[in-house]
């Protein structure tokens, strides 16, 4: 019997696995290239010390891009774990969440060179709120679809969906805080990554 293409397109989700391992990789190693190391010679520890102060904004924009994609990592891991298959909506629909990680170090660097300048930071938001809408939407959608195993109950689908809904609440409210200033939203921005990066493991209900 005659199949469709898009009936056996996508169907190895552990190849898309292997894919969003290796973009992730070159996108966060992108992220220190925004680090240059200072040229020529120094007159002293003092121009050194100097030279790095003046580059800790970009120490901060790096940290903080670095937790927002292990986080989204980790996120879209905790999917793909879930599946038994996949298909080539669902493979579509992660590529475009991996499109979206590829951006994330232009949007970084654009932050730490306009640190200053809500837009950058609106810019920068935007990257993480579009994250956040396609890993829910590839999440949606793989239930919808039946491509997860039968250990994937329904608590499991509402603890993925909620952590993703109150990250992007934080988020929003942490972009919101650029009305009293960048340095607000960013200073926000990141204790809420490190919340999500050292807080305790999820509980048997998957909760932070």
């Amino acid at each position: 019997m005659a199949k469709h293409y898009n009936q056996i397109a996508g169907g190895n989700h552990e190849r898309l696995a292997a894919l969003s391992d290796g973009l992730f990789a070159i996108a966060m190693t992108l992220l220190i290239l925004d680090l240059k190391v200072p040229e020529g010679t120094l007159s002293g520890d003092g121009e050194l010390a100097g030279i790095l102060l003046a580059l800790f904004p970009r120490f901060v924009t790096f940290l903080m891009s670095f937790l927002t994609l292990g986080i989204f990592w980790v996120g879209q891991q905790t999917q793909l774990n879930q599946l038994v298959r996949a298909d080539r909506d669902f493979t579509w629909i992660n590529l475009a969440f991996l499109a979206l990680v590829a951006v994330v170090p232009f949007s970084t660097a654009l932050l730490a060179s306009h640190i200053h300048l809500r837009s950058a930071l609106l810019f920068y938001w935007l990257n993480i709120l579009l994250l956040g809408v396609v890993i829910l939407a590839s999440w949606s959608y793989a239930c919808r679809a039946n491509l997860l195993g039968r250990k994937s109950t329904e608590g499991v689908y509402h603890a993925v969906r909620r952590r993703v809904l109150v990250a992007q609440a934080y988020y929003a409210f942490g972009a919101a805080l650029c009305v009293f200033g960048t340095a607000w939203s960013i200073a926000f921005i990141v204790l809420v990554q490190l919340n999500y990066a050292f807080a305790p493991k999820f509980t048997a209900k998957w909760t932070a």
